[in-house]
């Protein structure tokens, strides 16, 4: 095996040995033996694990650090006893070095020291990004008041919020702002907040859409402990930005397709969203007899507990769009749960939410957004909207329906006749 390759496939084994700790198969002594082995052969290969190691702790939680964290600890502490390596010694310094740049960032913002605590030796000092031991999380919040109580986010704070992304992970970023934009609730404050989240999300609109969109909103609006949080003014606020970022992240990613270096360049490891929210994906022979069917045929797309094959069914199906893709995959997701919160019979503040942000999804595509993110919505949908006030209207049910496709027209007939 040449060396390049080792490189490659260190990460993969530490990994399985993560996965294999915290399932209880290892145990600390195991671990520790494994990388007091890795760090003792061959310092490029504590390095690449290291590296690793940092980029899957920015993905979790506060709380699910301890032990990825202890392994960096324990890959960056020297072994002091007898090694017959050539100019270890020498290399390790060098190592312990390069280790402690990397992971200075993530240590910072449970307030730890690098490497673990030795007599006669003082913690590793952070990097000067945020004031020493001061939480991540208080950094940001303190940040976004000054920039909400300003008006404008200048070059510094856009820096300090940009480290800030790096550090935490997108989707802490994203959480944590938008407990910031629940928490306002005076209206003039909420519209001034949109548009500073909007601008300040252009920092990784991508992988920030897909958090909010894949994780954010889906757990919002199914936990029923989360619901007065969506109540006007900060709920509609949210719907807006939502919307906003939804269409600009589409527009942008159908533009984008075609460059293959940002296929597959991943910050992040994006989760399979095929499982949240799975889509009821139709077999081909049964979509293209639904297809080939006369334009007299009754279809059943009034029922909204009908979970069949017929209700899943939007435009993009019919159009052949890529599920596949992760943002499409979110898009099509959210406009299912939508569906459903629609079709329910339990009323409170989630469903206001989706009222309003169907409502800023009409607003945008009058406007002539480009882009409409309109055709991941189920067909079924439209029954239910028109029983909406503010969008029990001729022209909104024609701006809401493909008119290209006959299933579109005939959905969208029944629907004004229902009006």
């Amino acid at each position: 095996m040449k060396w390049h390759e080792v490189c490659l496939t260190t990460p993969a084994a530490i990994l399985e040995i993560l996965n294999a700790w915290e399932n209880g198969v290892l145990t600390v002594e195991s671990v520790q033996k494994i990388t007091d082995n890795i760090k003792g052969k061959v310092c490029s290969m504590a390095i690449c694990a290291v590296a690793w190691l940092v980029a899957h702790v920015r993905m979790l939680g506060l709380d699910e650090r301890e032990k990825p964290q202890l392994m960096i600890r324990q890959l960056m502490t020297p072994l002091y006893g007898e090694n017959t390596l050539q100019f270890y010694n020498e290399r390790v310094v060098i190592m312990s070095s390069i280790l402690e740049h990397m992971c200075a960032d993530v240590f910072q913002q449970t307030g730890t020291s690098i490497k673990l605590p030795m007599e006669g030796l003082d913690p590793v000092p952070y990097r000067n990004l945020l004031p020493v031991r001061e939480p991540i999380r208080e950094g940001l919040s303190g940040q976004f008041s000054r920039v909400l109580h300003k008006g404008w986010v200048d070059s510094q704070a856009l820096h300090l919020l940009e480290s800030l992304l790096h550090m935490g992970g997108v989707y802490w970023f994203t959480n944590n702002l938008l407990k910031e934009l629940l928490k306002e609730t005076r209206q003039q404050y909420t519209v001034r907040a949109v548009e500073l989240l909007y601008s300040i999300f252009s920092l990784d609109m991508q992988q920030i859409t897909l958090s909010l969109l894949g994780h954010i909103l889906p757990a919002l609006l199914t936990d029923s402990s989360h619901w007065h949080c969506l109540a006007d003014p900060p709920g509609r606020a949210l719907a807006k930005l939502s919307v906003w970022c939804a269409l600009s992240s589409f527009s942008s990613h159908n533009k984008s397709q075609a460059s293959a270096r940002q296929r597959k360049r991943q910050r992040e490891d994006i989760e399979d969203y095929n499982t949240l929210f799975p889509l009821d994906d139709t077999q081909p022979s049964k979509l293209m007899r639904l297809l080939s069917s006369n334009e007299e045929e009754s279809v059943n797309l009034s029922s909204p507990g009908d979970r069949s094959m017929s209700s899943s069914l939007s435009a993009s199906q019919l159009h052949t769009v890529n599920m596949r893709d992760p943002l499409n995959r979110v898009l099509a997701n959210l406009f299912l749960l939508v569906s459903s919160i629609l079709g329910s019979k339990t009323a409170g503040p989630h469903t206001q939410f989706v009222q309003s942000f169907m409502e800023e999804c009409v607003e945008c595509l009058e406007q002539g957004s480009r882009g409409s993110i309109l055709q991941f919505m189920p067909f079924t949908m439209v029954s239910e909207l028109v029983k909406l006030p503010a969008l029990a209207k001729p022209r909104v049910v024609l701006a809401i329906t493909d008119l290209s496709l006959p299933l579109g027209r005939r959905v969208a007939a029944k629907s004004i006749a229902a009006l």
